[in-house]
């Protein structure tokens, strides 16, 4: 992928210190990257950053930010993923790198609207939280002097002097430990949080802040430039959008989950539409439960909700003659006769499996798609529950299924903190009564799979889900993007294209 010129990128390769490139772990990703890559990398890169923030929106909830074990964790994905996790190596390269090429990727994805641009923002922001604190002193001092964050520190004799008031002003400061630790001279501008907190001692327009409390401050300003760099890059929109090359992959990003795509089953035919009823109580999740219950009683869905539900029980291992059957004596105890359905209905059907038009056998919606794309209106029963529902809807449905207020209570916090995800988590472990499910929920179908697995203690009730990703490769062409390589004249062409990328994150 060509950011800008290959020139500049080769002539620092030849130079032969690549840490010029990258000189700290850590980053304000202020630069867009300016080298070629191929498609695959791009793939792999961007999916690899999204599994990262996944597990940091799920840590956040599940841990508090800083403890050991939320630490633990996430060094433990960050090396598997193989991104930086500690700044003390100095040969790590490739990982920062990826860390760097990653996140510009997945900007672009997610600069696309408010809420994913507000995700995105709120996940790169504790991910860099982590690293910042995981530095050492005078690590995190280059840093600062690398990011033109250099607060002066204050001397000696003025702390001595002013020992009593940072004492009494900074919480957790006995005079002892006033005189052990380091406090910087910042401009209250940059110090606002924590003068809110009345975390620090303030004098004459200048905050003294202790060097454990610079974080907030780096915090501060990195989301001050992240938020502004997102907006600036959603200037560039239409021409992402008009960019065939690059549109449809960041669009797919953006609504995407990195698991099983649950397009192939081998469990098909071997569920009864007879165990249906019973298995929307027991396995469904919230969205596909609300939406069967909304069939049941009015016998017609409309065509969001046909959608949604059709594909999650064409993955759950309906037959397309199931299919037809399952709605057509649901849609005739309504207002539409046998002649109208075949005639309206059944097509419809037919082509979600891949029998009509284009032949495309459709795949059941992912959590990400069901929450950011086609947001139910009135009358519409498709959706994410937590996401789409009234709280105090939501609330009144819980109860009507046997929520414990606890319970209860604990959802509706996910919900207002806007983890649907891990409130649809927090659903599955109280109608399962289990602790902990070990695992990241986000697909429909997923859901359905382990609680089977649950029910039967641990057995793969029906089948072994196909594990191809979305983002598998359909075939093994290794199509560049204007690979690092030398250019053939076979992609000589993709080479002129893709040059100038760089402009989507800069001003006109």
């Amino acid at each position: 992928m060509e950011f800008s010129s290959r020139a500049r990128q080769k002539h620092a390769l030849l130079a032969g210190d690549r840490r010029d490139q990258y000189p700290h772990s850590l980053q304000f990703y202020l630069e867009p990257p300016t080298e070629s890559i191929s498609l695959v990398e791009f793939e792999n890169f961007a999916v690899d950053r999204l599994k990262l923030l996944k597990v940091v929106e799920n840590l956040g909830v599940s841990h508090v930010r800083g403890t050991d074990i939320y630490k633990s964790k996430l060094e433990t994905e960050l090396r598997k993923l193989k991104f930086p996790y500690r700044a003390l190596a100095e040969d790590d390269y490739e990982a920062r790198r990826k860390d760097h090429i990653s996140h510009f990727i997945l900007r672009l994805a997610y600069c696309q609207s408010e809420d994913l641009r507000r995700w995105f923002l709120q996940q790169e922001m504790d991910l860099f939280r982590y690293r910042f604190n995981e530095l050492t002193g005078s690590l995190m001092q280059k840093f600062l002097e690398h990011v033109n964050l250099s607060f002066e520190a204050i001397g000696e004799d003025l702390k001595n002097e002013l020992a009593h008031e940072l004492s009494v002003s900074t919480p957790g400061f006995s005079l002892p430990k006033v005189k052990e630790q380091m406090f910087y001279k910042v401009g209250l501008a940059d110090a606002v949080d924590l003068f809110r907190a009345r975390r620090v001692f303030i004098k004459d327009g200048f905050a003294y802040v202790p060097f454990k409390e610079i974080d907030v401050i780096v915090l501060n300003n990195y989301r001050t430039k992240l938020s502004k760099a997102l907006a600036l890059t959603a200037r560039s929109l239409p021409a992402i959008q008009s960019d065939e090359r690059l549109q449809p992959l960041l669009n797919h990003l953006s609504h995407s989950y990195v698991g099983p795509d649950y397009s192939v089953q081998k469990n098909t035919g071997k569920i009864s539409l007879d165990q249906i009823d019973a298995l929307s109580v027991k396995s469904f999740p919230l969205c596909m439960r609300q939406l069967h219950r909304a069939l049941r009683d009015s016998h017609h869905l409309r065509h969001g909700g046909r959608m949604q539900y059709g594909l999650f029980l064409k993955g759950i291992g309906l037959t397309l003659e199931q299919a037809l059957e399952f709605w057509k004596k649901e849609f005739i105890r309504g207002k539409v006769d046998a002649d109208k359905f075949d005639k309206g209905y059944a097509y419809s059907i037919r082509h979600n499996y891949g029998k009509e038009g284009k032949r495309t056998d459709y795949t059941p919606y992912s959590c990400m798609k069901i929450i950011m794309s086609n947001p139910p209106s009135q009358g519409d029963y498709h959706g994410c529950p937590f996401r789409h529902s009234d709280p105090e809807l939501l609330k009144q449905k819980l109860q009507s299924y046997k929520i414990s207020p606890s319970g209860i209570t604990q959802v509706l916090e996910l919900v207002k903190g806007m983890h649907y995800q891990l409130a649809c988590q927090k659903y599955f472990e109280l109608t399962h009564d289990v602790d902990d499910i070990g695992f990241s929920l986000n697909h429909p179908n997923q859901y359905f799979t382990e609680s089977q697995k649950l029910l039967s203690g641990g057995r793969e009730l029906k089948k072994e889900f196909n594990n191809s990703g979305n983002f598998q490769q359909k075939n093994n062409n290794q199509e560049s993007i204007n690979s690092s390589s030398t250019p053939t004249s076979s992609n000589a062409k993709a080479d002129t294209e893709l040059e100038g990328l760089e402009a989507y994150f800069t001003e006109d």
